[in-house]
């Protein structure tokens, strides 16, 4: 009797615990990144009342007896199934499809977590939002190259930049008449930005081949200094030829004699180089209305947003000119077994003794998963199996307490039998 009721007694501390994780998973349902727990039992070790014995020649074998002592908790194991992504609509938010874990800085070591609602703090740096700890990656060097096999750190951004461009190609387009007679000239004025994003103006000075009464459809083009009066002749000059038609002659295409320069603000020390494209313009008969068309070249813009692409996290800053800068990448880690890894606050873990070390790389590479901006990873809680299991530990639990009742009774009978 002693001995059923030591049995009972580990059943009822271990549907206890069993129920104390229930009781956590249920809590968590709907904490983003969570990843519920599961408990595993273990018979304990048994008593040999008998060890048996082998077959004879002449009589057959007989089993073992033994009476087991009770049940023991194998483990408690957190279960790494994706939870399902939750749309939010802010880029800052993000998730991993995929085993990946972001990795946080903090002054009492690295922490691993599938929450990724990120954030920026007064200094500038990535944070989770809801803890604090710094986000850790990658962050670009002077020529904007990332090298994601270098040593992660802190991922920090400053948003108080400024960027321009300077031109690099101006398109011209438009119509050259072909009633201009020969050496006749067409002006057209053009604005680049040098790389300060200074407005610089000049124009381009389109000559007509042959003479008065006998022109050929052959341009000579030649930018000219405009910060003087009259224009002056600058870098730059070539040819453009038309064929019968007015078109652009692809047989003998624009030719450039001296590659187009444009001088550059007191504070840009170099000249604008520019490529001029001619190949949208004609020459027919209409009006001259030789114009440009475009340029790509861009004034001072200041950031309005940070966006964290998907899939590989590259962090990038989105400027109000429209340019956008890749200043860092947000790291994933993997370990060769997550199941290994120990909890610790806000829904991040630590590397634990049997988790192997943390295998930290970009995002979509080595087994990661990708990244996927936009989105919050929902706890993998199944509701439905945490009540079926509540069921469980409780009828475990009352079973083994109807137990220790029984036992106690025939305990109770036996004191009696001398009376």
């Amino acid at each position: 009797m002693i001995r059923s009721m030591f049995t009972a007694i580990s059943s009822l501390n271990l549907h206890q615990k069993y129920l104390d994780v229930v009781s956590n998973n249920l809590a968590n349902a709907n904490t983003n990144g969570y990843k519920s727990s599961r408990v595993l039992f273990q018979d304990q070790f048994a008593q040999m009342l008998a060890p048996g014995a082998a077959p004879s020649a002449t009589q057959g074998g007989v089993n073992p007896t033994q009476i087991g002592l009770g049940v023991g908790m194998g483990y408690v194991s957190p279960d790494f199934t994706q939870g399902t992504l939750q749309s939010t609509g802010r880029n800052l938010d993000l998730a991993v499809q995929g085993d990946g874990f972001f990795v946080y800085g903090q002054d009492a070591g690295r922490r691993y977590s599938r929450e990724g609602s990120m954030g920026l703090d007064a200094e500038g740096f990535l944070v989770n939002a809801a803890t604090g700890m710094r986000t850790q990656g990658w962050l670009a060097d002077a020529t904007g190259a990332i090298d994601t096999n270098g040593t992660v750190d802190d991922i920090q951004i400053d948003t108080s930049k400024s960027l321009a461009k300077a031109t690099e190609n101006v398109f011209m387009g438009g119509n050259l008449s072909a009633n201009t007679d020969g050496a006749g000239t067409v002006n057209v004025t053009m604005g680049v930005y040098d790389s300060l994003g200074d407005l610089q103006q000049a124009a381009v000075r389109f000559t007509r081949g042959g003479v008065a009464g006998a022109p050929t459809n052959v341009w000579t083009w030649q930018v000219m200094d405009t910060s003087v009066t009259p224009p002056v002749a600058g870098t730059g000059t070539g040819t453009v030829t038309f064929d019968a038609n007015g078109q652009v002659s692809l047989t003998t295409p624009p030719t450039v004699g001296t590659a187009a320069t444009i001088p550059g603000s007191a504070g840009s020390t170099t000249p604008i180089p520019v490529t001029l494209d001619f190949t949208k313009m004609t020459q027919l008969t209409a009006t001259t209305s030789a114009t440009v068309t475009s340029q790509d070249g861009l004034a001072a813009g200041t950031v309005t947003d940070v966006y964290i692409s998907p899939n590989d996290g590259a962090v990038s800053l989105v400027y109000s000119n429209g340019l956008s800068e890749q200043v860092g990448q947000v790291a994933l880690a993997r370990f060769a077994n997550s199941s290994g890894l120990m909890q610790s606050e806000g829904t991040t873990f630590i590397a634990g003794l049997n988790s192997g070390d943390a295998q930290i790389g970009a995002a979509s590479s080595g087994g990661r998963g990708a990244i996927a901006s936009g989105h919050l990873e929902a706890s993998n809680v199944d509701m439905a199996q945490e009540f079926t299991n509540m069921i469980l530990a409780q009828r475990g639990f009352q079973a083994s307490s109807r137990v220790i009742t029984t036992s106690d009774e025939i305990l109770q009978e036996l004191v009696n039998l001398k009376r």
